[in-house]
């Protein structure tokens, strides 16, 4: 072969290669997951009705402005999962089981800001290391009744987190009080740390109302690093435990086509406390309303001709074309609130609300970036101010606040980068500390 042949064939072979590998690159961003279909084990796993799944989530915060000091830091989270869904696998309708770990690690940026830990800039400070989250069986009626999905059962080591106060476009932010606690965490172990034995239960009497209702045990300290989720057999000694209780009600009515969520909810926190003046209480309970609207949706794209007006279907030929059903436009401009109420004798935050925009596909050509704004506010207990009065302490906590502001940019379908922006207001709500900004960068992957 001569020289120059033998040149052409290297670079061809070069060529090649750098196409394969390009188009094996392409493939892989365009998949569901970063770890891809396991050489064909994955979708084989899901066809018996096990499906495994996990991400990891890391933000950097770099406090630029006020707090207690201008500094640097980052967490992360790992969380893996498996879902086991007996109807594949045994043939058992609507029966599945769910489990799952979790690792966090990483500095807590709000030793540089000095806030209340309801509003830690951060959602990742609580049960770090590894830890044991829920693992449960799930039983869902489907179509067996008149209304899909009317009825929905739970049992096992769970928490109510994961099933009350659920506001999608709330967790696009990454201060805590906004998408994780709403004001609940500050009173009461509501956070994604917490697990107990417990059941739950959901009704739809119609396919745009529902009622559910959780009865848990009440741990004291449950979510504490140390003892990493595994509290099976409760605290000790068995006198010190409680019941934890939370109801909801709600509808999701289309209002001019546009979905929205409006429900209100209750809960009760069961276990022994004393209020700010002494007095023992057996429990703790306090309420919460959330109101989410799509206030505003882009044109869905057109849908695609399945039939040329020719075709023969039921033996009756089509004057018109057939077009396939198009799903509505996920693009376009989303309203989420949310108030929690709880007395003050014996709740430290007795007051949140937050309020936020979200819009999606804001930029043409990126339908799956979000954008969104949001602000939470949270009043402290009255009687505790009082009683600190009373007793000379200069520590008097009243108000504080967050506004925050993100932009997620979609990457592919499991991966994504988030620049945002988070203004402390009265960090700590005593005013002793300097409103707080801090420029960050929260990155996610799903596997």
């Amino acid at each position: 072969m001569s020289r120059p042949a033998s040149v052409l064939l290297v670079w061809g072979s070069l060529y090649v290669g750098e196409a394969s590998a390009q188009t094996s690159l392409a493939e892989w961003s365009k998949g569901k997951t970063a770890t891809g279909e396991w050489l064909g084990a994955r979708p084989a796993l899901e066809d018996y009705g096990i499906a495994f799944g996990g991400s990891w989530k890391s933000t950097f915060y770099g406090v630029v402005d006020g707090g207690l000091r201008q500094a640097g830091s980052f967490d992360e989270e790992l969380h893996f999962n498996v879902k086991v869904d007996f109807e594949k696998l045994v043939g058992i309708t609507g029966l599945s089981a769910s489990a799952a770990v979790r690792w966090r690690d990483g500095d807590n940026v709000n030793a540089d800001v000095g806030a209340s830990p309801a509003f830690n800039p951060s959602a990742y400070q609580v049960g770090k290391q590894w830890r044991l989250m829920p693992f449960f069986l799930t039983w869902e009626s489907q179509n067996l009744l008149p209304v899909e999905d009317m009825v929905t059962l739970s049992a096992g080591w769970l928490n109510p987190y994961q099933t009350f106060v659920q506001q999608p476009e709330s967790k696009l932010f990454v201060n805590n009080a906004i998408t994780q606690t709403k004001g609940l965490g500050a009173n009461i172990p509501f956070n994604g740390s917490y697990a107990a034995w417990g059941g739950f239960a959901k009704v739809k009497p119609t396919t745009w109302s529902y009622l559910q209702g959780g009865l848990y045990a009440a741990i004291p300290n449950a979510t504490s690093t140390s003892n990493h989720g595994l509290d099976l057999a409760l605290a000790r000694p068995p006198g010190s435990n409680g019941l934890y209780f939370m109801v909801e009600s709600g509808v999701t009515p289309s209002i001019g086509g546009l979905p929205g969520k409006y429900a209100f909810g209750s809960y009760y926190w069961g276990l022994e406390n004393r209020s700010f003046y002494g007095a023992t209480y057996d429990q703790k309970f306090g309420f919460y309303w959330q109101a989410d609207q799509m206030l505003f949706r882009e044109p869905s794209p057109a849908a695609p001709v399945v039939s040329d007006g020719k075709a023969v279907a039921g033996g009756k030929s089509f004057k018109q074309p057939v077009t396939a059903a198009v799903k509505p436009s996920e693009q376009g401009l989303y309203f989420f609130s949310f108030l929690n109420f709880a007395p003050q004798y014996d709740n430290v935050l007795p007051l949140y609300f937050h309020t936020g925009l979200v819009y999606k596909g804001l930029i043409p050509s990126r339908d799956k970036d979000q954008l969104g704004v949001a602000f939470g506010f949270g009043e402290y207990s009255n009687d505790l101010l009082q009683v600190r009065e009373n007793a000379g302490s200069s520590l008097q906590q009243t108000t504080e606040a967050v506004l925050e502001g993100d932009y997620r940019v979609q990457l592919t379908k499991f991966a994504y980068v988030q620049p945002f922006v988070q203004y402390l207001i009265r960090p700590n709500g005593a005013g002793l500390v300097e409103n707080a900004t801090i420029l960050g960068v929260h990155m996610g992957v799903t596997f």
